[in-house]
């Protein structure tokens, strides 16, 4: 097999650290995590020694916003975030042998002690240059704390570290029209000091390493967009941030500043894994500084440049650091055609996901999994969700199993039959699964994750497709013996998928192990071994691996982003402006009274008009009310409503309207009656 063929048997697995300014969403889970935790279960499973490491990016700016706009303290969102998130990996079956928090100490020390012999080295260089300035907040205005219009695409929401539309990294100082996160007051420059990288001096070195060794090997998108970058000339990028949440600058005049977060972070990766080699009893530095460790980083496409051109330059300074051999970072997942963002709520929460739908893990990254966004942004619809589940999970593979173990037992009582004689059918049944390790391994080794789940789910076709044909369930009425040999070809069948679903579907795994009371069959097994469960084995009774999805459980979730959206909008919605200062003469003017609406008809030839007949308790008058695409008339015929009695008549569409229904838009847009308390108030009842 070729995951066993030259190949380096120490790997180093890092996931992005999540920013805990909020929850993780299913981008985050597709873009990141699943792609991640297969790569680690599978290398596992083919007998490597893996590191797979994370952790809690805790210094970020996104959370020293959410602080001040919740009235917190930074650590009060660190700690609760961290804990949300951390149960989330776990629940879901994320498989970190070590998920950290760089607030950590081990991380502090180890992010200072990286700064400081880099300082030393004389691999920084000290500038005072103008940076953008709150006079407002009194403070330097840093990432996040700054928006505006980017230079590369236009788009007017880019942040000062990176524009979200593009991609692109970049400085606060880059972007046309900014203005402050805190107060929105337009920022002044104004003079301070910070460390700089030099990553023109690293130019060199980028070209040959990405540009020469990695042109074929790094994805489309990762070498692309590297490429661009070190085009355009590499410039010198700051490591320190005037912040008062981070990492002290370690060195003389540091004071009041912090290391920047993409300086930090990444090396919360190597924390991480001293914090993990410490608890096991081993030792570190083999998974950072030994050539035979082969490291890999995942990631979204918006962090491509901080680990492959920011980060290394960095690990190349130090000197004895090696770099990742991939970076297989994903495009971006969208939700229902809309792009995914914690601030809107505009996400499928996996810590909801999970308390929604219990036990339903390997659904969602099975889903995931098939529509990953690997060359190009994808979308996630909760009807997909549904047919992947139904139609692929439920009536492919689970269907599969269940007949399998529901006619073991019905004919055999559970054991393994002694196969008979082999047809040509049955041996190219058998020869077909032996080649199923290498199809899909070779699969996860190109980081083709969606290509390997569906070879996965082949299998169980291939399975499907030959109970059907053979049809054990009529030949047992005239030919028992070679039922007893399809039987056996199907439970052969079964338990590859046992042990292949693993990476993709860990919880339904361990289930179908359970059923077929497998143990110790592993991965190579299923090529080389010509028996996998053998005859005379006991196995358990049949269990649904999954249930139906039903219409009404993927409504509830349409109907629940649907309240986001008209929450949103209404949240977006600006208030008009007041209008001129009247006196209390001039208010004292208006007449409003209560009245019935006693009839309702539509006005002909006219979309939005009601002509209505209305009882104001003076008399019975025609108001004429641009409603209809609201109401129907007989929806509000007998309605109480405020009137305004007192305004000159007006003729509209030929018909004399002597009067105006108040209205308003309640928070989901829609038009509804301003009305009197119903409860003892009659028409004519002035309202002052």
């Amino acid at each position: 097999m070729s995951t066993q063929q030259n190949k380096p048997s120490r790997y180093t697995i890092t996931a992005a650290l999540p920013y805990t300014n909020g929850p993780i969403h299913i981008g985050h889970l597709a873009g990141v995590y699943v792609p991640a935790d297969i790569y680690a279960r599978f290398l596992r499973l083919t007998n490597n020694d893996v590191a797979f490491v994370c952790g809690s990016d805790e210094h970020g700016v996104a959370i020293s916003m959410k602080a001040k706009k919740e009235g917190i303290t930074p650590k009060d969102v660190i700690d609760k975030y961290n804990g949300i998130i951390k149960k989330s990996f776990q629940d879901f079956g994320i498989t970190f042998d070590n998920y950290s928090r760089t607030s950590a100490e081990i991380h502090h020390k180890t992010a200072s002690e990286f700064f400081k012999t880099l300082n030393d080295k004389g691999e920084f260089i000290e500038e005072t240059t103008a940076q953008l300035y709150d006079e407002e907040a009194k403070q330097f205005l840093a990432d996040r704390f700054v928006i505006g219009t980017c230079p590369k695409c236009g788009n007017e929401e880019a942040y000062g570290d990176q524009c979200e539309n593009c991609g692109s990294s970049l400085n606060a100082t880059d972007l046309i029209n900014p203005k402050s996160t805190i107060t929105g007051a337009v920022p002044t420059l104004k003079e301070t000091k910070h460390w700089f990288l030099p990553l023109d001096r690293h130019e060199d070195f980028l070209k040959e390493w990405i540009l020469e060794g990695h042109k074929k090997d790094w994805k489309p998108n990762v070498y692309g967009q590297c490429k661009s970058w070190i085009d355009d000339g590499l410039k010198p990028r700051a490591v320190t941030r005037d912040l008062d949440w981070g990492i002290p600058v370690p060195v003389e005049g540091g004071e009041g500043k912090v290391l920047y977060v993409w300086f930090d972070a990444p090396i919360g990766y190597i924390s991480s894994t001293k914090e993990w080699a410490a608890r096991e009893g081993k030792d570190w530095e083999p998974y950072w500084k030994s050539d035979d460790t082969k490291m890999v980083h995942f990631i979204g496409k918006d962090n491509i440049v901080f680990h492959c051109i920011i980060f290394p330059a960095i690990l190349k300074a130090h000197g004895d650091y090696i770099l990742p051999e991939n970076v297989p970072a994903n495009e971006f997942l969208n939700l229902e055609g809309n792009k995914l963002s914690t601030s809107k709520n505009w996400a499928v929460w996996l810590h909801e996901y999970l308390e929604e739908f219990p036990n339903m893990q390997d659904v969602l990254r099975y889903t995931l999994t098939a529509n990953a966004p690997e060359t190009k942004d994808n979308d996630f619809t909760w009807k997909d969700f549904q047919a992947r589940n139904n139609n692929e999970l439920v009536a492919i593979f689970g269907n599969f199993v269940n007949r399998v173990a529901v006619l073991t037992h019905k004919y055999y009582d559970g054991v393994i039959p002694e196969p008979a004689k082999f047809s040509e059918i049955d041996l190219a049944a058998l020869a077909e699964v032996k080649k199923y390790p290498e199809i899909i391994s070779s699969s996860i080794e190109r980081y083709r994750f969606r290509e390997a789940g569906q070879e996965l789910m082949n299998l169980a076709r291939l399975g499907n497709k030959y109970l059907a044909d053979e049809e054990p369930w009529k030949l047992i009425k005239t030919d028992e013996e070679r039922v007893k040999t399809v039987m056996y070809v199907a439970l052969q069948i079964a338990s590859a998928l046992a042990v292949l679903s693993e990476p993709f579907l860990p919880f339904t795994s361990t289930k179908l192990k359970g059923i077929l009371q497998l143990n110790n069959l592993t991965w190579e097994d299923i090529s080389e071994k010509d028996i996998l469960i053998a005859p005379n084995h006991q196995i358990n009774k049949a269990e649904l691996l999954f249930r139906k999805i039903e219409d009404k459980e993927v409504q509830a979730q349409l109907d629940k982003l649907e309240a986001t959206k008209k929450a949103n909008e209404n949240a977006n919605k600006e208030v008009t402006p007041q209008k001129d200062t009247i006196t209390f003469d001039d208010f004292s003017k208006l007449d409003m009274r209560v009245g019935t609406i006693i009839e309702a008809e539509k006005m002909p030839k006219a979309k939005k008009l009601l002509v209505l007949k209305v009882d104001t308790g003076l008399d019975t008058r025609t108001i004429v009310s641009g409603i209809a695409e609201s109401f129907k008339p007989e929806e509000i015929v007998g309605k109480k409503v405020t009137v305004l009695v007192n305004l000159a008549p007006r003729a509209l569409r030929g018909v004399e309207s002597e009067g105006m229904i108040l209205m308003t838009e309640n928070v989901e847009g829609k038009l509804v009656f301003v009305n009197p308390d119903d409860e003892g108030v009659s028409n004519g009842e002035t309202i002052n």
